[in-house]
């Protein structure tokens, strides 16, 4: 049984939260006016790259069948 699909939507699930939580300290930084900007990319960042990953996943299931 290939896992590789089982790799890549669970690594992106847990990227798309870990872009969430970054992002909530991008938020709480912004709303105590201080220096959010970094955050925030870094937030979009892991975000996308978890969309990515789980597309990716679905890509790797519907070609498997």
């Amino acid at each position: 049984m290939n896992y590789k699909w089982y790799t890549f939507s669970i690594s992106g699930l847990i990227l798309i939260g870990a872009g969430l939580c970054v992002f909530g300290e991008a938020l709480i930084r912004k709303i105590n006016h201080e220096n959010y900007f970094w955050y925030g990319t870094l937030a979009l960042i892991i975000f996308n790259l978890g969309i990515c990953f789980v597309g990716e996943a679905i890509f790797i299931r519907r070609k498997k069948t």
